[in-house]
């Protein structure tokens, strides 16, 4: 029997609680990208955060794009001109990246900075007023008497 484990959607999607908390237990996809790791925790009740560790890359080597309902981090190492260093280990990855989050309705990005090597991109999701619920009061309808005319004999 195979299972399948939608967790690495639910990681990639800010905004979507409820609908990838019903999928999570139908399965998982196949490899899921890893590179470069990140959290997305809520910060309020419409504020999220995205926190990418990004070590070795520096502001003009990252961009933030944002397209309709997908928001696309991506990373490109500049060549390094110079000199030729000999590494006896090399941890820190220098690869390019691309990475993708599906954002739900109405989540916009407020803002995005970098310090100590992580990224942090803040979001909120702010509804219209039009697609907020109202209340609507029941008005109650005051029992007048019926007044019956009289008839003459």
């Amino acid at each position: 029997m195979r299972h399948f484990d939608f967790s690495p959607l639910y990681r990639s999607t800010v905004g979507f609680d409820r609908l990838f908390t019903m999928l999570d237990s139908l399965g998982q996809p196949g490899e899921a990208q890893t590179y470069p790791p990140y959290n997305i925790e809520r910060t309020g009740e419409n504020a999220y955060r995205i926190t990418m560790a990004v070590a070795g890359f520096d502001e003009s080597e990252l961009s933030i794009e944002a397209r309709e309902h997908t928001l696309t981090v991506k990373g490109e190492k500049a060549d390094e001109k110079g000199e030729e260093s000999q590494f006896l280990h090399r941890g820190i990855a220098k690869r390019a990246f691309e990475r993708r989050f599906q954002l739900a309705d109405h989540v916009e990005i407020k803002s995005a900075s970098l310090k100590n090597g992580l990224l942090h991109i803040d979001l909120t999701r702010e509804i219209p007023e039009a697609a907020k619920p109202r209340r609507i009061e029941i008005a109650s309808v005051a029992s007048q008497p019926k007044q019956i005319e009289a008839q003459t004999l």
